[in-house]
This record gives C-alpha cells, sequence and structure tokens, in this order.
C-alpha cells in the first residue's frame, strides 16, 4: 500500500465484528486462512508457498519452515484489480479485533491471534528458548515477530485489554496474552511448582520486564474448551 497503512473499517455496533479492508488496484493483504467472509469480484484470494526464492528451492523452504515453526507451508494472498477493493474477514473465535501499526513499533504475536497483515510488512517466525518452548503452550519453539511498516489486523478471544508497563514486571497468564512489544524482555516459566501450580490452577505464565505495550484477552480458551468439554459426551451408550 503506497502509505504503508492498511484501510480497513471495524463495525463497532457489532459485538462480534466483522472487517472489512479497502484494496486499490495492485495493493494486496496477506489473511488469516479460512477467515474470509465475502469480496467484491476485483478481489481475488490466491494460495502460495509460505517462503522466499522460486522453483524447487522455494518449495523446500516452505516445507523446512513448516517442520521446524509448525507454521503453514502456505499463506493466503488477497489482491485487488481495480480501485475499490473491498475484503471483509472475520476471526475463527468470537472476539475483539484490533490494529497495531508497525514501523517505528514492532510486536511478537501469540499463536491464534493473527487475522491480517498488509503486503508491505513481514513477519518472521522467532525461535524461542528451549525453556520457553517446553512451558509455552502457545507459539511452541516460535513466536511470530513482525517487521518492517504496514498494518497488523490481531483477534482475541474475548475482550482486549491494553498494559502499558513502563519499567518493572508484570506476570500474565500465557492463555491470555495477544501480542507484545517486540523490546519487552519476557519469560514462560511455572507460576509456582508443579503441584502448587495443579492446586491452585494457575499454570503456565508469562513474566514481562521493561517498557512497552502488552495485548491481553479476557477469556482463556483452554479454561473454555475445558467447560464445554464437561457437556460434551464422548462416548455411546449401549
Amino acid at each position: 500500500m503506497s502509505d504503508n497503512r492498511m484501510k480497513y473499517t471495524i463495525d463497532s455496533n457489532m459485538q462480534f465484528p466483522l472487517v472489512e479492508i479497502a484494496l486499490e488496484a495492485g495493493e494486496m493483504a496477506y489473511i488469516q486462512q479460512g477467515s474470509m467472509v465475502y469480496h467484491t469480484d476485483s478481489v481475488t484470494l490466491n494460495t502460495r508457498l509460505n517462503a522466499k526464492g522460486s522453483g524447487i528451492g522455494k518449495l523446500m523452504g516452505a516445507i523446512g519452515r513448516s517442520i521446524v515453526s509448525g507454521e503453514s507451508m502456505f499463506i493466503t494472498q488477497a489482491t485487488s484489480t481495480a480501485a475499490d477493493g473491498v475484503l471483509a474477514l472475520a476471526p475463527s473465535m468470537p472476539g475483539q479485533v484490533i490494529a497495531l501499526e508497525l514501523g517505528e513499533k514492532q510486536y511478537r504475536i501469540n499463536d491464534g491471534a493473527f487475522l491480517a497483515l498488509d503486503g508491505s510488512a513481514q513477519y518472521t517466525m522467532e525461535r524461542q528458548s528451549v525453556g520457553r518452548a517446553l512451558f509455552g503452550g502457545q507459539g511452541g519453539f516460535f513466536v511470530m515477530t513482525t517487521q518492517g511498516q504496514g498494518t497488523l489486523l490481531a483477534n482475541s478471544f474475548g475482550s482486549i485489554k491494553k498494559i502499558d508497563l513502563k519499567g518493572g514486571s508484570i506476570t500474565i497468564d500465557n492463555a491470555h496474552v495477544v501480542a507484545w512489544s517486540r523490546d519487552l524482555d519476557y519469560d514462560i516459566h511455572l507460576e509456582n511448582s508443579f503441584m502448587q501450580s495443579i492446586g491452585t490452577g494457575e499454570g503456565v505464565v508469562n513474566t514481562f520486564r521493561g517498557t512497552g505495550e502488552i495485548y491481553v484477552q479476557s477469556l482463556n480458551v483452554e479454561t473454555f474448551a475445558h467447560v464445554i468439554g464437561n457437556y460434551i459426551s464422548t462416548g455411546s451408550s449401549s
């Protein structure tokens, strides 16, 4: 996009809003697989290998990236051939959508929070330490790290609250973390000892230190899945 800023509208009148992205001729955006709700005739969706280069090298790069990071081999690219292209998206979980402007600020994104990224920005999968990976639960050995200039749309499960950390530290349940400033130091660990964590129900947490932004979601998908699971019968009665 010419000004490196996505042109988007989030309908605040909807409890679980759609996001409409306006695309001019030749503009593109990368979107979460399966997030498209509708688009105008000028917008085309194409699946391409999630790697750089060309030919067999690009294919092998995409396969390797998928194996080591858990990331999909493919990414969906939306492109418009006219000046009035419109693309509407919805996240896979009910919740809020926020826009993070990339440039002077860069972010790390937790697993499942990515919705869309305009074509002028990029992301990489950043390797975590072994300790972080073993305890992470979300993100595994890698987390998504942004770079360049543009706009990233992130989604949550439930509502999003922004925390401005100005020195010091804060500890947050890892399942509630959506995104955080790349400059923040962070450490994923157990809240207490293993037995204490079982007893309190507070397990894997993320402690942030420094100055930056942290975005947290009000709901915990793991806890919700457990609650729903209590009402789902997995066997058959004779």
